[in-house]
């Protein structure tokens, strides 16, 4: 408990948002070591997610939009 290392760094963070599986793993593996790392990881690949999930769909509907527009649906 205690750890000196854990201090949630802003560059694990950022490992997990651009490496979401990444991030998974080490929250999976810290969780109990390092509690403040693992949520900085964690939640960078959660926001990643979350992120991509929200542009393919805002994609899909421009593209469904358009697509609809161009063939008079």
């Amino acid at each position: 408990m205690g750890n000196s290392n854990d201090n949630g760094g802003f560059l694990w963070g950022l490992l997990g948002f651009c490496i979401p599986i990444v991030g998974l793993v080490l929250f999976l593996v810290w969780k109990d070591q390092k509690p403040k790392t693992a949520k900085a990881a964690g939640i960078g690949a959660l926001i990643s997610v979350i992120l991509g999930v929200l542009i393919y769909i805002t994609v899909f509907v421009i593209i469904g939009g358009a697509a609809a527009i161009a063939y008079g649906a």
